[in-house]
């Protein structure tokens, strides 16, 4: 059983099944309707947080790409919707549920990550609503259902903040097999045509493994990606962690499930590792 304190799912039969066997089983159409993955080793992920009939099918992508690994640990790293704070929100003990089972905190890297990283807090208050960690947590319980994690809630979207997290990661996580996930989804509420054009800025950074281009882009722009700050975190870990490649797995919106595309919400999938013919991956599946 999980030690406690057991965090309980907020979202869960609402922007997700709550049904066992139905979520199981929507994950697993997700996953098998990928086409193709990158070959190589992941170190990082970014993943939509949307409903899951929005964005399960890129956030598949995602996970697809790292499903071939082994890992020690999967860092989740993802903004806060509901509080506003300085830092970054850390649970360092305890579980999260899923109704496919809970997933341990892995209580070592947590306490690493604290010790190497000054701007990161113990806050269960942040995570209790918080969505967009949550959104990941039905693929790590499918694929790795033994995978700890560590859970991280990104408060203000500051450059220090930012920065101190990302180099802490890269001290606490040195010598282990951690998966690093960004979740943020992309430009809210435009039209599809006007939101493509923005969202390409984040896509071209991403795939050129350009977190300083970035950072610089989301300073003036904070409204091109809700998890801008955890996604730049994500990429300068991942380098410190060994990664060399980036490739953009897949984009698209929720227009593409509603059918309207007069206001849409941009997606995207990516990953950070070593890739072979990492060049020629391009700007990911439309």
């Amino acid at each position: 059983m999980p030690s406690q304190p057991l965090r309980h799912p907020a979202v869960a039969g609402t922007w997700y099944p709550g049904s066992p066997q139905t979520l199981a089983g929507a994950v697993d159409r997700y996953l098998a309707g990928v086409k193709a993955v990158p070959r190589g080793t992941v170190v990082g992920l970014v993943s939509p947080h949307a409903g899951l009939m929005y964005s399960g099918s890129v956030a598949a992508c995602a996970y697809r790409a790292a499903a071939g690994g082994t890992y020690d640990v999967a860092v989740l790293v993802g903004p806060s919707h509901h509080v506003g704070f300085d830092g970054v929100a850390i649970c360092s003990r305890g579980a999260f549920d899923t109704p496919l089972g809970a997933l341990e905190i892995a209580e070592a890297d947590a306490a690493a990550i604290l010790r190497h990283c000054p701007v990161v807090r113990e806050d269960p208050a942040a995570h209790a609503r918080e969505h967009s960690l949550e959104m990941q947590l039905p693929f790590l319980a499918r694929l790795w259902p033994a995978l700890p994690i560590v859970p991280l809630v990104m408060g203000y979207q500051t450059r220090a903040t930012i920065r101190g997290l990302a180099d802490g990661l890269g001290l606490a996580l040195a010598g282990r097999r951690a998966l690093l996930v960004a979740s943020s989804d992309l430009s809210h509420y435009l039209d599809a045509r006007t939101a493509e054009e923005v969202d390409r800025r984040v896509i071209d950074r991403i795939a050129g493994f350009d977190a300083d281009g970035l950072m610089a882009a989301l300073e003036r722009h904070p409204e091109y990606a809700c998890g801008g700050g955890p996604v730049v975190a994500v990429m300068r870990a991942a380098r410190a962690l060994g990664a060399v490649d980036a490739t953009v797995l897949k984009y698209a919106d929720s227009g593409d499930v509603s059918g309207d595309k007069s206001a849409v919400v941009g997606y995207m999938a990516a990953a950070f590792g070593r890739f072979e013919q990492a060049a020629q991956a391009g700007s990911g599946e439309r």
